[in-house]
């Protein structure tokens, strides 16, 4: 109980200061603040060597896909009424379990995006066999010690039994035999400082959905036309931005009623912080002669121009 009114009380207090507080003071002072809490982040999100490996192949990946366009797939339920057989030869951006459509489609996504500690948390045994590149936020990279483990006895023993394949590996590595190279791609990114980062080896601002992360992905690989499907922007569950619940039926809110099942852990969307993500993408694809267009269909986000998804085939 003393910590509820503790909690209520700093929310109150935070309330009243940002009254009289001029909005730039601060947002200046909050900026501040959010950069001398990531300060003790810094050392293994720059030097430790799974860091190090992803910061290696995001450079390699530095616009790999100059002038190119590519879908960023969203896993909103308009995805049951898109023609996705059109994107088998496309370079497609998938998000979190989009996995789960890729044995009725026929095909992979061309890369996968994870950012919710939650999803790795709970599928990480079903997100480490997928064989496409993977990229996935530093803070999760915890999940993955038990791969990396397993990858180690492998290699000690000098077994080929369950040795990744150079074809499964996330490409390009420096070393396609070394326990690492099973990894996932880690990216730093954080919940606070919002910006668009054109260059992804550093820090990359969330902006409250992996949509995000996929689209400065996009920019940096040289994307020069970024379409969104599948991202409805529309939640059957209301609630409080990014609070915790527990699935207690079918998921409305995505392509599969068992996306987000009974008993999984997930977090309500924060809509408006990711339409401040959203903006500044489509400012900083703009500023490079670059676009961002959204063929969802009936999606309700209204950033980026409409496109018929038909149209573009």
């Amino acid at each position: 109980m003393r910590t509820q009114h503790l909690a209520s009380f700093f929310f109150l207090m935070k309330q009243a200061l940002k009254q009289i507080i001029p909005l730039p003071l601060w947002q200046f002072t909050r900026n501040a603040y959010d950069g001398l809490r990531r300060i003790p982040e810094l050392p293994a999100a720059y030097l430790h060597p799974w860091r190090r490996e992803s910061i290696r192949r995001l450079a390699a990946l530095k616009d790999v896909h100059k002038g190119k366009r590519a879908f960023i797939v969203g896993n909103g339920p308009s995805l049951k009424q898109t023609d996705t057989s059109k994107l088998k030869n496309e370079i497609t951006f998938g998000m979190n379990r989009i996995y789960l459509a890729f044995l009725e489609w026929g095909f992979t996504t061309s890369y996968l995006c994870v950012t919710n500690d939650l999803v790795v948390e709970q599928f990480v045994d079903e997100i480490s066999t997928l064989t496409i590149p993977k990229f996935i936020a530093w803070r999760s990279h915890r999940h993955f010690k038990a791969q990396f483990r397993r990858a180690e006895l492998v290699e000690a023993s000098n077994s080929p039994i369950l040795k990744p394949s150079v074809s499964s590996l996330q490409s390009p590595v420096s070393n396609p035999q070394s326990p690492i190279s099973s990894l996932p791609t880690f990216v730093y990114t954080t919940y606070t400082g919002p910006k668009f980062s054109t260059d992804v080896r550093g820090r990359v601002w969330e902006g409250a959905t992996v949509t995000n992360l996929a689209l400065q992905l996009a920019f940096h690989m040289g994307i020069e036309k970024a379409i969104l499907i599948g991202v409805d922007h529309n939640f059957a569950d209301k609630g409080e931005a990014n609070k915790t619940i527990v699935s207690q039926g079918d998921d409305p809110n995505h392509f599969m009623p068992n996306y987000f099942g009974k008993g999984v852990k997930w977090q309500l969307p924060d809509l408006d912080t990711s339409e401040i993500g959203y903006a500044l993408a489509r400012d900083a694809y703009r500023k490079a002669g670059r676009e961002v267009v959204d063929a969802t269909v009936g999606g309700k986000l209204t950033i980026f121009p409409k496109v018929e998804y038909d149209t573009l085939f």
